[in-house]
């Protein structure tokens, strides 16, 4: 999930934020105890035309039974050979029987259809916003393969509860008793028979079939799921997992995730079959017992002769109102889990709680202060961060370094208002940051991620996200800054050349630039690039962080990263002093969730502690990379 901030200088190339309008909230249904009542819940806007597809598909089925009667009935007459004056009613009723039937059943799936679909379409896009909410802090523990099983194929299944369960379930039972009153109206004794039929069919089989296809049913949508998170593993991470010789292991892993889902969809196969041949075995015993109980009547004069082929044919046709039944209820059990995956989804607490009435934003957000920062997300019991101060004046930049899961991550949230401090104070320019809309922050406080996201477009496309007004002289000036100029001039469709899925046709180096650039381009007054030389390799990140430092020159900036080349003096594409563009004001680390040291990048080498054996440990690495190429 990607979010661009609109208005004027708003963008940003992070992923989703929670910082939705609260209207969002809204959009999902009533919180009842079970998940299929929430469903029903959900369709109350859209009752009248469920109600109307369910009068429609009880005329097509009820003319289906009709049609069946009518028929037997007229060549049973026929065969007496009356004046044709007494058929014509009933030949006049087959033609209507039989028109109505296609009719009412067009009808039928074109309302039902359009009202389902239109749900459909409400929940995904309940979800959509519900996930633009959470992310990133509250999908930590979910994998992108998963979320996408959950707003497509998850959401897709709901249509099944009532196209597939709950609307032939009910004309079913509408036609199955008016068939069974009819009948009995005949012949009471055939009216029992193909009442005790359809109920056998239309209950004892699926709850039968229910048995046998139970756990397979609730086990089908998480296997999807598992499949989709590792197909998306392999498609996205081909290069990386190629490299690494990880990638047949990944490919086992994905072949028995299918193999899994086989099994899976062979057992609710075979319940399927079952209950299409118990059905069957049901309509013909049915069927036959209704024949026997008719010629009886017949017999003992109960029963006419000509009327003894619609009690035979009625119950024929009556079957094809439970026929589909005991798949019916395997598309319930199939949607109950698909369900809960959504509401799971609905149902996840926010990792930041808007403001029922945002203060207004400061025109000047300087100076950002934070103060005794605690921060912990809602599957961990310890915080990620504790008692962090920072403050920010205009100009002035900060890096923030530490190794991984030491909090660095968690703090870019934080200002972004990803994430609400559980303690602690964070103000812009004397506002409480929690009074504040989200976006109003992080139209105030910019990120520039390590995974930022590039459509599938063009160059200029995906800059004028920034600022949709751009000039190309902008453009083109934005690209110079972070060293772009001259590929993009190089390029042969220039500012129009596409940069393929996900920057599939640029560098690793390029893409990363390309994110910086369009950040520039947005104006935030305060910047955060959390680790923008990740996945490089070290002389392509060391070179990339000197340039962003270069780039970002006067402009308030945060830098989280854990490589220390180009932060101090003499650094790697550093040219000047501390004090030059390749260097930082303070540096802050990391270590556990707390700031083990902070000062500026010189004095903190210059003493033993954690960055000096930071240090240490990145100059040993650079060696043991050099001997390697030389090698």
């Amino acid at each position: 999930v990607v979010r661009v901030h609109g208005g004027p200088g708003a963008a940003s190339s992070a992923p989703a934020a929670p910082g939705a309008a609260s209207s969002a909230a809204a959009a999902v249904p009533p919180r009842p105890r079970h998940v299929l009542t929430r469903l029903r819940a959900a369709a109350r806007p859209r009752r009248s035309r469920l109600a109307l597809a369910l009068l429609l598909g009880a005329l097509a089925l009820g003319s289906a039974v009709g049609l069946m009667a009518t028929s037997g009935w007229l060549i049973s007459r026929a065969s007496q050979q009356p004046p044709v004056l007494y058929l014509m009613v009933a030949v006049t009723a087959t033609r209507a029987f039989g028109i109505g039937r296609a009719c009412f059943r067009y009808a039928e799936r074109l309302v039902s259809h359009d009202a389902v679909l239109r749900m459909l379409a409400d929940t995904r896009v309940a979800v959509y916003r519900r996930l633009e909410r959470l992310a990133p802090a509250g999908l930590r523990t979910t994998r992108r393969g998963d979320l996408l099983s959950r707003l497509v194929a998850d959401v897709d299944a709901l249509q099944d509860y009532w196209l597939r369960w709950l609307l032939p379930a009910s004309v079913a039972a509408l036609v199955g008793a008016a068939s069974v009153a009819f009948t009995a109206w005949l012949l009471p004794a055939a009216g029992a028979v193909l009442a005790a039929g359809l109920l056998l069919a239309g209950a004892g089989v699926p709850l039968l079939t229910s048995a046998v296809a139970r756990r397979a049913e609730r086990r089908l949508a998480p296997a999807r799921g598992l499949l989709a998170t590792r197909t998306a593993e392999l498609l996205t991470g081909t290069a990386e997992l190629t490299v690494a010789g990880a990638l047949p292991a990944r490919m086992r892993r994905a072949r028995d995730a299918d193999s899994a889902l086989t099994r899976i969809a062979a057992r609710t196969a075979t319940a399927t079959a079952l209950g299409d041949g118990l059905t069957a075995l049901v309509t013909g015993l049915t069927v036959a017992a209704a024949a026997l109980v008719g010629v009886q009547g017949v017999r003992e004069g109960r029963l006419d002769g000509v009327t003894l082929a619609v009690v035979v044919l009625t119950p024929l046709a009556a079957f094809e109102a439970v026929l589909g039944l005991p798949l019916a209820v395997q598309h319930r059990q199939r949607v109950h889990k698909s369900a809960e995956r959504v509401f799971e989804v609905l149902d996840a607490p926010d990792p930041v709680r808007e403001p029922e009435r945002p203060a207004p934003p400061p025109r000047d957000p300087f100076p950002l202060v934070v103060r005794g920062l605690e921060a912990r997300y809602e599957d961990r019991g310890e915080p990620a961060l504790t008692g962090v101060d920072l403050t920010l004046e205009r100009g002035r930049r900060v890096a923030v370094v530490g190794p991984s899961g030491s909090g660095k991550t968690t703090l870019a949230q934080v200002l972004l208002r990803f994430l609400d401090a559980s303690a602690g104070t964070y103000t812009l320019g004397g506002v409480d940051a929690r009074a504040l809309d989200g976006d109003a922050v992080r139209r105030l406080v910019g990120l520039c991620a390590q995974d930022a996201h590039l459509f599938d477009s063009t160059v200029r496309e995906n800059l004028l996200l920034a600022k949709k007004d751009a000039t190309d002289d902008e453009l083109w000036a934005v690209l110079g800054r972070v060293r772009l100029l001259e590929w993009a001039r190089e390029l042969p469709g220039g500012l129009d050349t596409l940069v393929g899925e996900h920057g599939a046709h640029l560098s690793g180096g390029q893409r990363q630039r390309l994110a910086l650039a369009r950040a520039l381009l947005a104006d935030f007054p305060v910047l955060v690039l959390d680790e923008p030389a990740e996945h490089l390799d070290l002389e392509t990140a060391d070179a990339l962080t000197a340039d962003l430092l270069a780039a970002t020159e006067g402009r308030t900036t945060v830098l989280i990263t854990h490589r220390l080349a180009g932060l101090g003096a003499g650094d790697a594409g550093g040219e000047g002093g501390a004090g030059g563009a390749g260097a930082v004001d303070e540096v802050l680390v990391l270590d556990g969730g707390r700031v083990a040291q902070r000062g500026p990048y010189a004095e903190l080498a210059a003493v033993d502690g954690p960055l000096r054996r930071m240090r240490a440990r990145e100059e040993d690495t650079e060696r043991l990379t050099a001997v390697a190429a030389a090698i």
